[in-house]
């Protein structure tokens, strides 16, 4: 894993693994997908990556965030960490802690954050990052008291006692509750775990970690029902980014840099990022941003300051950022020269969005760029497939990579995916009901999204993304209505004045939207302190032709359910705590319809404020 230079201009052979799929046909009419190259043996644990490159490189940069001033980064290289994990681990270890119950850690990405995780896994503890939206956002802690209830935890770690010890005291737990500053009477200082000396208990308590050893436990975002707490193991992260190795050889030949605001909290930052950084011996620079009015400006400042090598993000998180590299020649020029590829995942990229980035790329770069994406979830530690050839088919998620499988099964007129492999986890913690439901008999995950084949007559051309099998419904005809395919082509239809769109119709005759008003909705409206209500908006007559337009232009040769006939604006934006948007940044449809009844009713009634095509 010794590093070299090298010119980023990634192309198969040049950077990354060719496809060599197989396809399985079975007699029930299923078939599988697989990759023909052997999985290469990975590490033990995770923390087998840190003391290799604090053996190897010491002084190399590993972790970097902002001073509490703002003005400086504060940097800690792979030697200093390790040093700071060992103490850590040793003051776990002191206090009791075990693998019988999690860390858990309430606050946002920080260097103390990535230390105490790296120090309850390198001593055998799980450990368990829950969104600080839970705490933070809200009085209403009835949501994060139920994790807590369900994790158990050993310990609670949160940044600030201010901020979070409201939180964590009216929560019942009883374990030890750690914080970096503003501690309250009877509680630990984070100082305090740094402060203890290794002893040899550290390495024996790290020995006896085995692959299926459990790492941490992730909360699913909630877009089939309840959260669940699932299992990873340290197999399946390892396996997982050994795969990603092997697809991606060009993370071998130039330290990756990354500059990243995607929670810990999720799979995407924690499993993939995160982890693609410790594994590669990477840098990896916190940003404190967020694609968000207001914090959009922290990332900027982040990235005029720093050169990524890879740039990781949320569609929504692109969205965001176009409109200022498109402004500013020499910042787009000089971060897309450097980037060795862009990568997209949690959400499909719509059109609009691909078409303006194709077109920045083209005008401040040479060579072609790797824009990629992949497809997974929490429960695959995450990457199923990857996206490691040239491809311009929109909603490509490549083919599976080594070590993974996909069975495709016929149901509700698509192909269902279901998956198998080293990076599947084995359970749900603590719920072996939702566990044995949750895969089939042959032992393949039921991921719940439905797929098919770019090529039918090539398996290495990738797998297309054909929507969620648990979002999709049937209109009175009984047709079924494709909600992610539909909801991705009327994003871009709609952009810049759709945020968002939910679709909706479950036992109507047509497809209505929910429509999350843009800044630029707003402003087309006049309303330039943003108080209007969706009725308002909707009633603008600008804002109702510039609709209806849309949406006739889009529904032009369509059948009923490739089309919406009629739309609402909503008032505000999706809730995060109220789980209408993940830390992802992506809908939870099913969230929006049952917390929005009284729109969905709204939608399909005659009420003035429903737009129809023009």
């Amino acid at each position: 894993m010794d590093k070299r230079t090298f010119q980023p201009a990634i192309l198969p052979g040049q950077g990354l693994a060719l496809p060599d799929i197989e396809r399985v046909d079975l007699p029930d009419g299923s078939f599988i997908l697989r990759s023909r190259t052997k999985p290469r043996p990975h590490a033990r644990c995770i923390g087998d990556w840190l003391e290799y490159w604090a053996r190897v490189t010491p002084d190399a940069l590993f972790l970097a965030e902002r001073d509490a001033d703002g003005q400086s980064w504060r940097r800690l290289t792979y030697g200093q960490v390790r040093h700071e994990i060992g103490r850590i681990g040793q003051a776990l270890l002191d206090l009791g802690q075990s693998a019988a119950a999690p860390v858990v850690i309430l606050s946002d990405n920080s260097v103390e954050v990535a230390l105490l995780k790296l120090a309850a896994m390198h001593v055998g503890v799980p450990i368990a990052i829950l969104s600080s939206a839970y705490s933070r956002a809200t009085r209403d802690y009835s949501k994060l008291h139920g994790m807590l209830t369900m994790l158990q935890p050993g310990l609670l770690y949160a940044a600030d006692g201010d901020l979070y010890g409201g939180a964590m005291r009216s929560s019942g737990i009883d374990c030890p509750f750690v914080f970096s500053h503003n501690v309250p009477p009877g509680c630990l200082a984070f100082k305090v775990l740094r402060a203890a000396a290794e002893t040899p208990a550290v390495a024996r308590a790290n020995a006896a970690i085995t692959p299926d050893t459990h790492a941490k436990y992730l909360l699913t975002s909630g877009s089939t029902g309840t959260p669940k707490a699932v299992v990873n193991t340290h197999r399946m992260l390892c396996a997982n980014q050994e795969a990603i190795a092997q697809v991606w050889p060009f993370l071998e030949d130039r330290v990756p840099v990354l500059v990243d605001w995607l929670p810990w909290s999720h799979t995407f930052g924690a499993n993939h990022n995160f982890n693609l950084i410790l594994r590669n011996g990477g840098a990896l620079y916190i940003d404190e941003g967020r694609p968000l009015p207001g914090l959009l400006e922290k990332t900027m400042r982040n990235l005029r300051e720093v050169s990524p090598t890879l740039y990781f993000n949320v569609p929504k998180g692109y969205e965001a950022l176009l409109p200022v590299l498109e402004q500013d020649p020499e910042l787009a020029t000089r971060l897309l020269a450097g980037f060795d590829a862009m990568f997209f995942a949690a959400a499909a990229l719509p059109q609009s969005v691909g078409r303006r980035l194709a077109e920045l790329v083209a005008r401040h770069r040479s060579t072609p760029m790797f824009f990629t994406s992949a497809w997974g979830s929490t429960e695959t530690a995450p990457l199923v497939t990857s996206v490691h050839f040239v491809s311009d088919r929109p909603g490509n998620l490549g083919v599976p990579v080594p070590g993974m499988e996909i069975k495709f099964v016929p149901q509700c007129g698509k192909l269902e995916m279901r998956v198998r492999g080293s990076s599947v986890f084995p359970e749900y913690r603590g719920a072996p009901e939702l566990t044995a439901k949750a895969f089939d008999e042959d032992g393949f995950y039921l991921m719940g999204d439905a797929g098919k084949l770019a090529d039918p007559a090539d398996p290495n051309a990738g797998v297309l993304f054909d929507g969620r099998i648990s979002e999709d419904f049937k209109l009175t005809s009984g047709t079924w209505v494709s909600v992610g395919t539909l909801r991705v082509a009327l994003v871009s239809v709609l952009a810049p004045l759709a945020q968002d769109v939910v679709v909706s119709g479950h036992g109507r005759d047509d497809p209505g939207l929910l429509i999350f008003p843009s800044p630029a909705l707003r402003q087309l409206a006049g309303d330039a302190d943003g108080t209007q209500s969706g009725s308002q908006l909707a009633q603008h007559p600008q804002v109702r032709a510039r609709i209806g337009a849309a949406l006739a232009a889009f529904n032009q040769g369509k059948g009923s359910a490739g089309r919406a006939t009629r739309a609402v604006i909503l008032s505000g934006a999706p809730g995060l705590v109220q789980g209408e948007i993940t830390d992802k940044g992506y809908i939870n449809q099913r969230a929006v319809l049952e917390l929005r009844a009284d729109e969905v009713e709204r939608l399909f009634s005659d009420d003035c404020s429903v737009i129809f095509p023009a």
